[in-house]
Protein backbone atom coordinates (compact mmCIF):
# COMPACT_ATOMS: atom_id res chain seq x y z
CA UNK A 1 0.00 0.00 0.00
CA UNK A 2 1.33 3.29 -0.70
CA UNK A 3 1.71 5.61 1.93
CA UNK A 4 1.70 8.70 -0.41
CA UNK A 5 4.87 10.18 0.94
CA UNK A 6 8.09 10.34 -1.54
CA UNK A 7 10.94 7.81 -0.58
CA UNK A 8 13.52 9.06 1.87
CA UNK A 9 16.95 10.12 -0.18
CA UNK A 10 20.30 9.59 1.96
CA UNK A 11 21.70 13.13 2.35
CA UNK A 12 24.98 11.50 1.66
CA UNK A 13 24.40 10.22 -1.27
CA UNK A 14 24.26 14.51 -2.34
CA UNK A 15 27.87 15.14 -1.54
CA UNK A 16 28.69 14.73 -5.33
CA UNK A 17 26.75 17.74 -6.41
CA UNK A 18 28.54 20.95 -6.85
CA UNK A 19 26.25 23.38 -7.18
CA UNK A 20 23.34 24.24 -5.05
CA UNK A 21 20.95 24.87 -8.12
CA UNK A 22 22.17 20.94 -9.35
CA UNK A 23 20.39 19.98 -5.99
CA UNK A 24 16.97 18.74 -8.05
CA UNK A 25 19.06 16.90 -10.67
CA UNK A 26 21.17 14.97 -8.12
CA UNK A 27 18.44 14.24 -5.93
CA UNK A 28 16.72 12.42 -8.74
CA UNK A 29 20.24 10.64 -9.60
CA UNK A 30 20.97 9.77 -6.61
CA UNK A 31 17.03 8.20 -6.11
CA UNK A 32 17.45 6.40 -9.53
CA UNK A 33 20.70 4.97 -8.84
CA UNK A 34 19.38 3.37 -5.68
CA UNK A 35 16.39 1.45 -7.44
CA UNK A 36 18.16 0.89 -10.02
CA UNK A 37 21.88 0.13 -9.28
CA UNK A 38 21.04 -2.92 -6.86
CA UNK A 39 19.31 -5.25 -9.44
CA UNK A 40 21.50 -4.66 -12.64
CA UNK A 41 24.72 -5.97 -10.80
CA UNK A 42 23.87 -9.46 -10.75
CA UNK A 43 26.55 -12.00 -11.03
CA UNK A 44 26.57 -15.15 -12.61
CA UNK A 45 27.45 -18.15 -10.61
CA UNK A 46 30.69 -19.88 -11.13
CA UNK A 47 31.70 -23.28 -10.84
CA UNK A 48 35.13 -23.64 -9.41
CA UNK A 49 37.62 -26.84 -9.93
CA UNK A 50 40.36 -27.75 -7.76
CA UNK A 51 41.57 -29.96 -11.37
CA UNK A 52 41.47 -29.08 -14.60
CA UNK A 53 39.98 -32.72 -15.12
CA UNK A 54 37.32 -31.81 -13.26
CA UNK A 55 36.03 -28.83 -15.11
CA UNK A 56 36.94 -30.00 -18.82
CA UNK A 57 34.08 -32.77 -17.76
CA UNK A 58 31.94 -29.71 -16.59
CA UNK A 59 32.09 -27.90 -19.53
CA UNK A 60 33.34 -30.36 -22.53
CA UNK A 61 32.45 -27.83 -25.13
CA UNK A 62 34.31 -25.06 -23.47
CA UNK A 63 37.73 -23.96 -23.02
CA UNK A 64 39.30 -24.41 -19.63
CA UNK A 65 40.54 -21.51 -17.97
CA UNK A 66 43.06 -20.58 -14.60
CA UNK A 67 40.39 -18.36 -12.53
CA UNK A 68 43.08 -15.80 -10.33
CA UNK A 69 40.57 -14.63 -7.98
CA UNK A 70 42.48 -12.11 -6.55
CA UNK A 71 44.12 -10.37 -9.21
CA UNK A 72 40.37 -10.98 -11.18
CA UNK A 73 41.83 -12.09 -14.54
CA UNK A 74 41.47 -15.75 -16.09
CA UNK A 75 44.77 -17.35 -17.92
CA UNK A 76 44.84 -19.42 -20.99
CA UNK A 77 46.50 -22.93 -21.19
CA UNK A 78 49.56 -21.61 -22.65
CA UNK A 79 50.25 -18.67 -20.43
CA UNK A 80 52.73 -18.97 -17.68
CA UNK A 81 50.74 -18.45 -15.01
CA UNK A 82 47.81 -21.03 -16.09
CA UNK A 83 47.04 -23.13 -12.94
CA UNK A 84 49.86 -21.24 -11.00
CA UNK A 85 48.59 -20.31 -7.35
CA UNK A 86 46.96 -20.49 -4.16
CA UNK A 87 44.24 -18.27 -4.96
CA UNK A 88 42.82 -19.74 -8.23
CA UNK A 89 40.96 -23.02 -9.91
CA UNK A 90 40.03 -24.00 -13.18
CA UNK A 91 36.33 -22.60 -14.60
CA UNK A 92 35.15 -22.35 -17.88
CA UNK A 93 35.62 -19.86 -19.66
CA UNK A 94 32.15 -18.86 -20.81
CA UNK A 95 31.21 -18.40 -16.84
CA UNK A 96 34.27 -16.60 -16.29
CA UNK A 97 34.14 -14.10 -18.88
CA UNK A 98 29.49 -13.87 -17.85
CA UNK A 99 31.22 -12.69 -14.05
CA UNK A 100 32.80 -10.07 -15.48
CA UNK A 101 36.72 -11.67 -15.10
CA UNK A 102 38.85 -10.41 -17.99
CA UNK A 103 41.78 -12.62 -20.06
CA UNK A 104 45.18 -11.90 -18.91
CA UNK A 105 47.14 -10.30 -21.56
CA UNK A 106 50.53 -10.93 -19.68
CA UNK A 107 52.42 -14.44 -19.07
CA UNK A 108 52.63 -15.92 -22.25
CA UNK A 109 55.65 -18.74 -22.33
Amino acid sequence: MPSGKPPAIDDTALEFCPRPNWLRWCALLAFGMSVIGPSAATALPLTPFRYEAQAQRHCPSDTVVWLDFRREVYYLRWQKRYGKGSTGSFVCQKQARASGFRRSLLGFR
